[in-house]
């Protein structure tokens, strides 16, 4: 990855741009509400929606690292119990997020792991709780399949950032901060990599599909999720949205079928604009393979939507992601690879 950029480079981005944003107005009598801004010796609520987590180190360990944020952590009943791969039955996974949402003490939920199993418990949620109730959930992944179905069903932001198990370096936990306690309007953009780094150089660079600005209402998460989720009752509306995107451990084909599908099910061909993040080890591994990379794979699929688009945000399975938050506007550059937030995510 080579030598890590200042925090000052990696965060230069990440500011207060309450002036320049969208100019307020008071919300209509039936607009959801916002999920309560952090502030520390809040509780947060732990959930396992997908893969299980019976080592009691590691629990220990996400204990403290929501302790180290200043929040108090409080285990779901079922965190540590195992169904197979599964943290617990599809219905005691959902028990213990409608639980974490009925519960007035709690204040945000974070998802320990991802894996699989997150789009199983969805038709068990309590949607009236949740809605009656909003709360940041946090995690990306798998948890990406809560995050399009809270987009759909329960009407509140959620973010886009590194489950409790997962390592909170320092751009995530700034941009998180940013947006979950101080309920900031931030850009961001990936940092400068600096001049005598070419290996920084190019883990860092964002590559324009098609240039232009473009804003709406921020949705997305894992591409293999969301492409699991076509054709069901759990996505919301694409319609003039911003698509964010990221995927982990697939191979240049997968990642063809995949955005291929989401072109025949009309949803590329709705959105107002386009941030593929990371791709990370999307490769075949094979010896002398001469196929299409994954670049030019999404220039094919992207290109031709004339919508701003471009990838290499560092969105996903990577070190000091950035946190994004879900369903508030944003405007993205394509040509600058700047991704602008227009409103607090949280009151």
């Amino acid at each position: 990855m080579g030598r890590m950029p200042s925090r000052r480079s990696v965060l230069a981005g990440i500011s207060s741009l309450a002036a320049l944003a969208l100019p307020r107005t008071a919300p209509a009598a039936d607009a959801p509400r916002k999920p309560p801004r952090l502030r520390p010796g809040d509780t947060i609520g732990l959930i396992a929606p997908a893969m299980f987590s019976d080592d009691f180190v590691e629990v220990e360990q996400v204990k403290s690292a929501i302790a180290s944020m200043g929040l108090v952590p409080k285990l779901g009943r079922y965190v540590t119990a195992r169904y197979g791969y599964l943290a617990g039955t599809d219905r005691m996974r959902a028990e213990d997020i409608n639980a974490m949402y009925a519960d007035e003490a709690v204040r945000a939920v974070f998802a320990v792991h991802g894996g699989w199993g997150s789009a199983r418990l969805l038709p068990f949620l309590d949607w009236d709780v949740i809605r009656r109730n909003p709360k940041l959930l946090v995690g990306f992944s798998d948890i990406s399949a809560l995050h399009l179905a809270f987009a759909a069903r329960a009407g509140f932001p959620t973010i886009h950032a590194p489950n409790a198990a997962n390592g909170w370096d320092e751009m995530s936990r700034d941009s998180f901060r940013s947006l979950a306690f101080a309920a900031e309007t931030p850009l961001f953009r990936n940092p400068e990599a600096g001049a005598l780094d070419p290996l920084a150089q190019e883990r860092w660079r964002t590559t324009v599909i098609r240039p232009g600005k473009a804003a709406g209402i921020l949705v997305g998460g894992n591409l293999s999720v969301l492409a699991s989720l076509v054709g069901t009752p759990w996505l919301p509306a694409f319609e003039g949205k911003i698509l964010f995107l990221e995927e982990t451990g697939e191979a240049e084909y997968r990642i063809d079928r995949m955005m291929t599908q989401l072109e025949l099910a009309g949803i590329l061909g709705k959105v107002a604009g386009i941030v593929f993040g990371q791709c990370t080890r999307c490769t075949a591994g094979t010896p002398n393979y001469s196929g299409f990379t994954v670049p030019q794979l999404l220039q094919q699929h992207l290109a031709p939507l004339g919508v701003p688009a471009f990838h290499g945000a560092n969105i996903g399975h990577v070190a000091n992601q950035l946190a994004m938050p879900v369903g508030v506007r944003a405007e993205i550059d394509a040509a600058a690879g700047t991704i602008r937030i227009l409103e607090p995510a949280v009151a």
